[in-house]
């Protein structure tokens, strides 16, 4: 919100003393309520969309170097490895802490014994599993994986933590994550500004934002006015979006088609293919209970 520009104010000696300290008080008290107002809309404002505040340049997050599997797309999906004996969290709060169960949080050990076959971060994991969960309860015939999510972060973020930024216990990464100008440049797209620089610190052109690198535009319509730093929130929009249109994740056919639609490239659903195989496989020996 732009600065106000401060009010003139009139002949200081034309208002009787007593008033003038009446006023003074209450100037004073105005001060007071305005600071407390600006408080709570600040915390409101950045518990639903948090304005990067980082340099975008600082935060750039080019695609990561990750080997292509030798696979045709469309021949063949990932394994498939589920999220099992887990609480899912509700739809209407994803972007907090994962519901607990009597017995444990079941989500949070399987998270981290998945980490510990796979080296991604248990707080990230909680994300993509929570989505898998969330989905199968509203989606069912999708079938989308907590891996092929997985494989996706992995490559647009790892997993929240690009460019030395740490994913809190929040699902914040310590400093936003912001994709490179789409400008048009060779081998970039360009798209221009659709969020005035709301999510993406960039009032010129759209930049993908978030571990999950969603353009601002795209965000709008599938993140249901969260942050999209906010892993929760953003591996569950991106479960939504590779469901849309009733598509089924867990055909071969279905899956690429998904993937293909996240990122047009068929070097980059290679990625995600050899990516999600791989920690679907590893994760095959965890069992939660």
């Amino acid at each position: 919100m732009p600065a106000t520009e401060p009010s003139e104010t009139g002949d200081d000696e034309a208002t009787p003393p007593r008033r003038r300290a009446g006023l003074a008080v209450l100037g004073r008290l105005g001060i007071v309520f305005a600071v407390l107002a600006l408080a709570i809309a600040g915390v409101w404002i950045t518990s639903r969309v948090s304005t990067p505040t980082a340099s975008p340049t600082t935060t750039e997050i080019p695609a990561l170097q990750v080997q292509a599997a030798d696979v045709q797309p469309g021949s063949s999906a990932p394994v498939s490895a589920t999220v099992e004996g887990a609480p899912v969290a509700t739809q209407q709060q994803p972007a907090q802490q994962p519901q607990q169960q009597s017995g444990g949080n079941l989500l949070g050990k399987w998270a981290g014994q998945v980490s510990d076959v796979t080296g991604i971060p248990a707080r990230a994991l909680m994300a993509y599993g929570n989505a898998e969960l969330e989905l199968r309860e509203t989606q069912p015939k999708c079938r989308v994986s907590w891996a092929t999510l997985a494989g996706i972060g992995r490559i647009e973020s790892n997993h929240g933590q690009y460019g030395g930024a740490v994913l809190q216990d929040n699902g914040v990464p310590s400093k936003p994550i912001i994709g490179v100008p789409l400008d048009g440049t060779p081998g970039v797209r360009a798209i221009a500004d659709t969020d005035r620089g709301r999510f993406d610190g960039d009032p010129t052109v759209d930049r993908a934002v978030g571990p999950m690198q969603f353009i601002p535009s795209t965000w709008a319509k599938w993140g249901g006015g969260y942050n999209p730093q906010q892993i929760d929130a953003a591996a569950l929009a991106a479960a939504k979006y590779l469901c849309a249109g009733g598509r089924d994740m867990g055909s071969a056919q279905g899956w690429w088609a998904g993937v293909m639609s996240y990122n047009n490239s068929v070097e980059y659903g290679q990625k995600v293919f050899g990516l999600a195989d791989s920690y679907a496989k590893a994760a095959q020996v965890v069992k939660v209970s």
